[in-house]
């Protein structure tokens, strides 16, 4: 088995279930397949744990390759994926249930995987009511069979939260959503708290260049030596935040990873604070859907 590089260690946050996950993972969207195996081979070999992918992103088979060939313990590796629940689908009712579960077993083989860390709800899709309360149900009896460690939502908005905590048995461990200091999402992240499910961020570096030009960023970047792009994740870090940057770039995928050699001070974190817009950058939740 390969061994854990010489990286400093990266923080672990635990779920509401117990589970425990890396607060720095290495995410996959947008990947094409082929390049998924040495983008997810070369970040298990600099130190990443954690692994990102999902259902859409049609790379689960490549990703699964580069977990195969890294001879990094299972025991060792944390696996996400995401449900698609299109709109070209009924998931209400029995059918529904048991679309989702033939979804998982599909997901599950292309990985190469016999169980999953986590799993989630892809969007909520509010305009179509509280069909996610049955997808939801199905996830549930996953997570009783031991088939997935873990179960959580990603971008759902307040009310999809309040309204799926309504009805579940199981408590959603954890929402992964658009977040960055652009967009930093105080009030759903209040909920999250008060409810016990943890935040992890999707596009945690924006998207682009324009957050990682912003002059905050980089006289706080030349304060302590180091890029835009690690000031931004070390935010994310010291706000209790899981973050899952991507890059196909070798020496961008170490340098996203080396983010605990550091701490940001007051000054620092009220600098970042100022430059948020609360504008998205990605797809409104509220009225995203597909055919």
């Amino acid at each position: 088995m390969t061994s854990t590089p010489a990286v400093p260690p990266i923080p672990s946050i635990t779920l509401n279930d117990g589970v425990r996950i890396p607060q720095l993972g290495f995410g996959v969207w947008q990947v094409p397949d082929a390049e998924a195996v040495p983008a997810v081979r070369t970040a298990i070999e600099a130190g990443y744990r954690s692994i990102d992918t999902a259902e859409i992103y049609e790379n689960e088979k490549g990703t699964g390759q580069a977990i195969a060939e890294s001879g990094v313990a299972r025991d060792e590796l944390f696996v996400t994926t995401k449900l698609w629940n299109s709109g070209t689908v009924d998931w209400s009712g029995q059918q529904g249930r048991d679309r989702v579960l033939r979804t998982f077993d599909e997901s599950l083989g292309r990985l190469g995987l016999d169980r999953l860390d986590l799993y989630l709800i892809h969007w909520p899709r509010p305009m179509h009511g509280d069909v996610f309360l049955n997808i939801w149900r199905a996830f549930e009896q996953l997570h009783a069979e031991g088939r997935v460690r873990a179960i959580g939502v990603s971008n759902f908005r307040v009310p999809d939260l309040r309204a799926l905590l309504a009805e579940a048995e199981v408590k959603p461990a954890l929402n992964q959503i658009e977040l960055h200091p652009y967009f930093p999402q105080a009030e759903l992240r209040a909920l999250h708290a008060e409810h016990g499910i943890a935040t992890e961020a999707w596009s945690p570096l924006g998207q682009g260049k324009d957050l990682l030009a912003e002059p905050a960023l980089l006289a706080v970047a030349a304060k302590h030596g180091r890029t835009a792009a690690q000031v931004v994740l070390r935010w994310h870090l010291q706000s209790g935040v899981i973050a899952i940057p991507k890059s196909v770039t070798p020496a961008r995928i170490r340098e996203n990873l080396d983010v605990t050699g550091f701490e940001l001070d007051a000054e620092d974190l009220a600098a970042i604070d100022g430059i948020a817009t609360g504008r998205r950058i990605g797809p409104d939740p509220a009225d995203f859907d597909w055919n």
